[in-house]
């Protein structure tokens, strides 16, 4: 049974592009913009932390975060996120992607607005404070992952799938440029009324006390833009995938869907059966893995490997930008000034080369397709990290600093044009409906195991500023990149069929199977192209 076979299927399938998919996608894509900006926005404040709470008059410079407690306040939240998605994707599956989605933005709006409050005013009890809640936010934060992946890939039709996932992801690329803005803008606000000397000036009054207000709300604006989409979150309906396939009810999937796209489905109720006769087996079962082991394989080592790059890029830019010669030494500036120019910098790194790599892929994707722009991505990054680490005597020189941000640059664009964006999508499509949110929801954990690596063991090769620990960091990020890049040929392309095609819950995968066997045994008697599933969608 093909997946046209099921009437809302089909309907979802080939319905055309209306103002309800551009609806989920900014429903769905506003929580991607909170949890980038409430994951990156830690890193424009986290030296001001360091001024403000670990000043040692005994030590010639400005304080710093001691080493373990830097990467515990970066970190925390990402081994939040991690947990999260394990139970948020479980969850999707078994409840609902609806009846969970609302949850996780209310976790989110609480624990952003916590995370700029403390108890007491010792540094450890402020930065226990600070990560008890941020471990919470990422626990808010690695549910929207799977669901809202699994939510709009569910939604689309088969010819824009990809587009509408990668657009939802996009909005990261949005809260990442807003985390550098909005810290930017606040931090030359609060400069401008209260402003304090350079440090080799006055090592007291170059920490300006008020100072201890920027961070907080910085941290605390992450809860605004979750609130403002909680109403419309809650209005969505079910997706009629579940609703059929999950719950087995075809009459109330017509309805719903027939609402959102304003058309008339018929239920067909009888022909459940079938669908759930194809897909009875569980979760890491012999026939999972004889159907779906190598794609989740892929998923989950591809995303692992991207991140280790792509989160040391981000949480350690703040360390690289001095070298780079976009901010002044810690000596030369107040606090105040110094979270100034990270945030400005981060702000147009963001701008120029993160953000336009997201919406390249949104535009592409569906010409290009996932594993193209995945393979590509991967090994254009290596190539840039390894140019980097290579000449990085050469290009910190302040003569090289425009080559040496072009550089920058392109490896964000490139992890964003590329892998950052395909692991994203593919987990969501490769699938069946009863475990994809599950399944996303391993490759995202693995993704996050990655961004650990980086915030607890790559973020030690950058924080002192030491030239050939950077260069052994930028070395060990393109050989990452390389691995990333092998690791895509376990995963397959998805473009153009359906959801059903692709993961088998048709039978496609069945008769594959069986017609090749046949094949196999008659070699005279092979059927025409035209009975295989694939060609049935040329």
């Amino acid at each position: 049974m093909s997946s046209d076979g099921l009437a809302v299927l089909s309907a979802l399938d080939t319905a055309r592009t209306q103002w309800y998919h551009v609806t989920a996608i900014v429903i769905a894509g506003m929580g991607f913009f909170t949890d980038a900006y409430d994951l990156f926005c830690i890193s424009t404040v986290s030296k001001l932390l360091g001024r403000l709470y670990y000043y040692d008059p005994s030590k010639d410079g400005p304080g710093k975060l001691p080493p373990g407690i830097n990467n515990l306040v970066i970190g925390v939240a990402l081994v939040g996120t991690l947990s999260g998605q394990l139970v948020f994707g479980w969850l999707g599956d078994k409840l609902g992607r609806k009846k969970v989605y609302g949850i996780t933005l209310i976790l989110m709006v609480f624990c952003a607005l916590c995370s700029g409050m403390s108890f007491g005013f010792s540094p450890k009890s402020v930065m226990g404070t600070l990560c008890f809640f941020r471990f919470w936010l990422g626990f808010g934060i690695g549910g929207d992952y799977p669901l809202s992946a699994t939510i709009m890939s569910e939604y689309a039709n088969k010819k824009t799938r990809g587009a509408f996932i990668a657009a939802v992801f996009a909005m990261q690329g949005v809260g990442i440029v807003f985390a550098g803005l909005v810290s930017m803008i606040i931090s030359k606000l609060f400069l401008n009324s209260y402003k304090g000397p350079r440090f080799d000036d006055d090592a007291i009054l170059s920490t300006e006390p008020e100072a201890d207000y920027v961070w907080r709300i910085v941290l605390m604006m992450g809860a605004l833009p979750a609130m403002l989409t909680y109403y419309w979150r809650m209005k969505m309906p079910e997706t009629g995938r579940y609703t059929a396939l999950i719950e087995g009810n075809a009459k109330q999937a017509a309805v719903d869907m027939g609402k959102v796209l304003d058309i008339e489905i018929q239920a067909e109720q009888d022909k459940l059966s079938q669908f759930k006769a194809a897909n009875e087996y569980k979760l890491f079962s012999d026939e999972f893995f004889r159907r779906h082991g190598r794609h989740l394989i892929g998923t989950m080592s591809t995303w692992f490997l991207l991140d280790v790059a792509f989160y040391s890029q981000n949480l350690t830019q703040k360390d690289i930008f001095p070298t780079m010669h976009l901010t002044h030494k810690p000596k030369e500036v107040s606090a105040l000034r110094e979270m100034f120019e990270t945030s400005r910098a981060m702000f147009a790194v963001a701008l120029l080369g993160t953000f336009p790599g997201y919406w390249f892929t949104v535009f592409f994707i569906e010409k290009i397709g996932r594993f193209r722009i995945q393979l590509v991505g991967f090994f254009l990054m290596s190539v840039f990290m390894a140019i980097i680490g290579v000449k990085y005597d050469y290009l910190k020189n302040e003569d090289h600093k425009l080559m040496f941000a072009t550089l920058y640059g392109l490896t964000f664009f490139f992890a964003n044009f590329g892998p950052n964006s395909t692991t994203f999508v593919l987990p969501a499509e490769l699938f069946p409906t009863r475990i994809r949110s599950t399944c996303h929801a391993l490759s995202a954990a693995a993704g996050k195991a990655g961004a650990i690596v980086s915030a607890f063991g790559v973020q030690y090769y950058t924080l002192d500023g030491n030239v050939k620990k950077i260069k052994k960091a930028m070395y060990l990020l393109a050989f990452t990149n390389m691995l990333g890049f092998f690791c895509t040929f376990l995963v397959t392309e998805t473009k153009g069929r359906s959801l059903e095609e692709i993961s088998g819950e048709d039978g496609g995968k069945d008769r594959e199977v069986e017609t090749q066997m046949a094949a196999n045994r008659a070699p005279e008697a092979q059927p025409p192209s035209s009975n295989y599933p694939e060609a049935a969608w040329d």
